[in-house]
């Protein structure tokens, strides 16, 4: 079955990590396909995805299938060693509802700190901190998400790790830090020192110039 799973990705993308990360926590083989999504995506990116024309791309059997966290519940259903969501059907739900509130909730107020102009900046990052407060809470003394091991939850909250890291250190805004957020910043660095985690990590000095080249443009 490994041969037939492929991955369409661009090196610095955490929603493509997201995937490589599902599939190498379930042992599952793959090939990766590296997409120039800035300069010139492929034909194949175009004809798998072409509403949102975007990685990842998750293909299985030749059948696409797109949007990280759509993959990675297909990749949760269709291989079921390691699981990465609970088997309790209470506790599932709750994971996917914190996976909402990552996505539809934290990125984009991260985003939008990240990005606001100097006048707006101030409110935007409080926008932003307050929405990592309320996702301190869902750790609630575990080392992760998952509990004692990485899950689903996690996996969508990559983004919170080196990610983040290197955006403030780009830009010096100060969004998610040890003084701040103490429980979360413990599970960021618990995240990224696993073996599993950080053997598929971008090298953090390229993703800092890629990051400071994004900005200035």
């Amino acid at each position: 079955m490994g041969e037939e799973v492929k991955v369409f990705g661009f090196w610095a993308s955490p929603y493509s990590h997201r995937v490589e990360l599902a599939l190498s926590l379930k042992g599952v083989p793959y090939e990766y396909i590296e997409e120039d999504i800035l300069k010139n995506k492929s034909d194949l990116l175009l004809k798998y995805n072409p509403i949102h024309k975007k990685v990842p791309v998750f293909l299985h059997k030749g059948k696409p299938i797109v949007e990280s966290i759509v993959i990675l519940e297909y990749i949760e259903e269709t291989w079921k060693a390691n699981p990465i969501l609970p088997q309790n059907l209470y506790d599932k739900a709750i994971d996917r509802f914190w996976i909402k509130f990552i996505d539809d909730k934290c990125l984009p107020a991260i985003r939008k700190a990240t990005f606001s102009p100097e006048n707006e900046r101030e409110t935007a990052v409080e926008e932003a901190c307050e929405c990592l407060r309320t996702l301190e809470s869902a750790l609630n003394g575990k080392r992760f998400f998952g509990g004692d091991a990485i899950g689903m939850v996690d996996i969508a909250a990559n983004f919170l790790t080196i990610w983040l890291r290197t955006i403030q250190e780009a830009t010096g805004l100060e969004v998610l830090s040890v003084e701040k957020f103490p429980d979360l910043f413990k599970w960021t660095d618990d995240f990224i020192s696993c073996s599993v985690v950080k053997e598929s990590l971008p090298p953090t000095d390229k993703l800092l110039s890629f990051v400071k080249a994004s900005l200035s443009q």
